[in-house]
């Protein structure tokens, strides 16, 4: 008898379909095996596929596992949105609310709903506070982004590592620069070898300025070519750690904004990102609309 595994797809950070970031989420994942979860996140070739399994602890609503092409996350922005929708579509929240166990800790979904009370969207809780760590060389990061080292804009901060759950080089550019920007692979070899963390870890986020206004304005692109996500249109981890790390750089209390991604690629998305002090430091959330786009069932033996 074919084992077989339902899956959905949705569009994150968009509210039309075939924009915003896409993402296969797999319902019940008790049956498969790591391999097979890799494998088929794979075969999607999304950014990131999730599988939902039984949560450890019963008051939460489920434990999510993040696969890309070529590893399992510990956390990501978009697929904790699309798979809150895709489990709030099938009942599964509490009160408009979900819990989801992952490796980076506990993420805490609230589902957004159109007037007519239809599923719109999601807003995440990023799990882990605003973490920082080293500068990398202008240089190296420009050619990484097939830019020249003057489009990097340094007034307020270098190339920095920054985490709320996981790790992107966090890096101003000219407006000009961030619509020319394309990742150059072999650069991006080059500065793993000097980088702390696995090379398909090397994330590089570009952001300019639109405007200074409340919400700050942002566009942004990101760059992981070495974890086979050559671009990405819409990333809610990186994003939700640019606002914090943002935050971090004045004195506010707290910080929104917009955030314009997936333009130059077709997919265009849109982020709302806010940050605040705590008192463990600065916590980041990120959320956007979601579509449901397709229905599936991916057959294993």
């Amino acid at each position: 008898m074919t084992r077989s595994a339902q899956y959905v797809t949705v569009d994150v950070f968009t509210h039309q379909r075939f924009g915003g970031n896409p993402l296969a989420v797999f319902t019940d994942a008790r049956a498969l095996s790591d391999r097979e979860m890799q494998s088929l996140a794979a075969e999607m070739n999304y950014s990131e596929t999730t599988f939902v399994l039984p949560p450890a602890d019963p008051a939460n609503s489920a434990r999510v596992r993040i696969f890309n092409r070529t590893a399992e996350m510990p956390f990501a922005g978009h697929p904790n949105v699309g798979t809150g929708c895709v489990l709030a579509a099938l009942g599964r929240d509490t009160g408009g609310v979900l819990r989801f166990e992952e490796l980076a800790g506990l993420v805490e979904v609230r589902i957004a709903r159109d007037a007519r009370g239809a599923i719109a969207g999601a807003h995440i809780a990023a799990p882990q506070p605003l973490s920082t760590g080293a500068d990398l060389p202008v240089d190296a990061v420009a050619a990484c982004a097939g830019i020249d080292a003057r489009d990097l804009v340094l007034r307020a901060h270098p190339p920095r590592i920054a985490s709320v759950g996981l790790p992107f080089c966090v890096v101003e550019v000219t407006a000009d620069a961030l619509t020319r920007a394309a990742p150059d692979l072999a650069a991006f070899r080059r500065l793993a070898t000097a980088f702390d963390e696995p090379p398909d870890r090397l994330s590089l986020h570009l952001y300019a300025r639109v405007e200074d206004t409340a919400p700050t304005r942002l566009r942004a692109r990101m760059f992981a070519p070495l974890s086979g996500t050559v671009e990405d249109p819409a990333t809610g981890s990186a994003n939700a750690a640019l606002a914090a790390f943002l935050l971090s750089l004045g004195r506010e209390p707290e910080a929104q904004f917009e955030i314009a991604q997936g333009v130059e690629m077709g997919r265009p998305s849109l982020l709302l990102a806010s940050a605040r002090r705590t008192a463990d430091g600065i916590r980041a959330t990120v959320g956007g609309g979601c579509v449901q786009v397709l229905r599936g069932e991916a057959l294993l033996d």
